[in-house]
């Protein structure tokens, strides 16, 4: 029985690690891709990777290279490439470049992995992925965005911290666009099966959700000179997981929405269930007055994201 192939492109902190997640859990055989300037970097850590595995136990080919040949035929492929933020670098800083280097990137994904499952990374997340979806043509179910994964696990993070509880025990949710406009759905958040707002003052939990907002900024601000890597990576091997073992995981992904949640065609965060397929239902979610009216501030901030992309891609 062939091995899975999981293509992680772009070998900087996020694609590396998530190489390294993916390889730990031996979700298949890795390729850590990234661009011919790159040199022999993507090779070398790979290389490292493949010599720790007699230590750690575990059984994965890694192959690093600049070639999507070598990719080709992923079943699925992690796009990190682009630019990471800098202090004081909002996501919609990056708009331009990234959504160029996720253009070409999608076609050479295009090209050798007709096929593939690809999770998307790259920031601005909500546009990249709506970028890639776009420059494949592929099934709108087969290109995901990763953004809620990583949100709720701060989100879950943070709460903990709070009660002083284990992060196992907290179960939450949280939708819209990634950053600043995501939206906290309390009433899906729990600890041990008790419903959080039992547990904290509105006000307190308020603020975690702010923290959580703002997570990536604040690491960037400790870090000085990058982003965060490690969290972002465990989210994406956590999504490639439930999709080579089709397990059927409900998860929070930016998704493909039409007429679900009346978005009209964008990619927002909003809960679903993945597996070998990609997204293989998106659930909806009765939402309160408050939750509805946060959510469409988030679904307008995307739209004119990818408005403000579409435009400036137009005039390249």
């Amino acid at each position: 029985m062939r091995r899975h192939k999981i293509t992680v492109i772009g070998a900087g902190n996020v694609g590396a690690t998530t190489a390294h997640w993916c390889a730990s859990m031996e979700l298949g055989d890795i390729v850590l891709l990234d661009i011919p300037q790159a040199g022999d970097m993507p090779a070398g850590k790979a290389l490292d990777l493949m010599q720790s595995s007699p230590i750690m136990g575990f059984d994965s080919t890694i192959t690093g290279t600049s070639s999507y040949d070598d990719a080709a035929d992923s079943d699925v492929i992690v796009i990190t490439a682009g630019i990471p933020r800098k202090p004081g670098m909002s996501r919609d800083d990056l708009l331009t470049t990234n959504a160029k280097i996720v253009s070409s990137v999608s076609e050479e994904i295009k090209r050798t992995s007709p096929e593939a499952i690809v999770i998307v990374v790259s920031n601005p997340l909500d546009a990249m992925v709506q970028q890639c979806q776009q420059v494949t043509g592929f099934d709108h179910r087969r290109v995901i965005g990763q953004a809620g994964v990583l949100d709720t696990a701060r989100y879950r993070t943070f709460i903990a911290m709070e009660l002083g509880v284990s992060v196992e025990d907290v179960s939450a949710l949280l939708m819209g666009g990634h950053g600043d406009t995501m939206v906290p759905m309390p009433s899906c958040t729990s600890v041990g099966g008790i419903p959080v707002t039992r547990l904290m003052a509105r006000e307190k939990l308020d603020a975690i959700v702010d923290r959580a907002r703002k997570g990536g900024a604040e690491i960037v601000g400790l870090l000085k000179t990058g982003s965060a890597y490690y969290a972002p990576a465990a989210a994406c091997a956590q999504m490639a997981e439930a999709i080579v073992k089709d397990k059927k995981r409900v998860f929070p992904c930016a998704a493909y929405c039409d007429s679900e949640y009346g978005v009209g065609g964008y990619y927002v965060g909003v809960p679903v269930v993945l597996g070998a397929s990609g997204v293989e239902k998106i659930v909806e979610l009765d939402l309160d007055a408050q939750e509805s009216e946060d959510f469409q501030n988030s679904v307008d901030a995307v739209k004119g994201l990818v408005a403000n992309m579409n435009e400036l891609m137009a005039t390249l």
